[in-house]
């Protein structure tokens, strides 16, 4: 088959999952530190594959956080055209 010999990835790597409450920054010091481990070039493969495993989760995440501020902000912005649009009583 191949030259290389099959290696399976711990449990935690294939299923990566996190906590649902995670803040954005916590996400985002996780993804940073990942970044720094596999620059620095000490993973072994495992690790590195799990790394980047739980590098994806923790972009995903900080996107989904970063998608759901956006709609937040667009909520309160068309809250404040609306209060700030003259209603058609109060002209003169």
């Amino acid at each position: 088959m191949g030259y290389f010999p099959r290696f399976s990835l711990p449990k935690a790597a294939m299923d990566e999952t996190l906590p649902v409450d995670m803040k954005f920054e916590a996400a985002l010091a996780g993804l940073e530190k990942i970044v720094r481990d596999m620059e620095g070039g000490e993973l072994q493969l495992e690790e590195s594959i799990a790394a980047y495993q739980r590098g994806a989760a923790l972009l995903q995440h900080c996107r989904q956080q970063l998608a759901s501020a956006e709609q937040q902000l667009r909520v309160f912005e068309y809250a404040d055209t609306k209060n700030d649009t003259p209603s058609p009583t109060s002209a003169p």
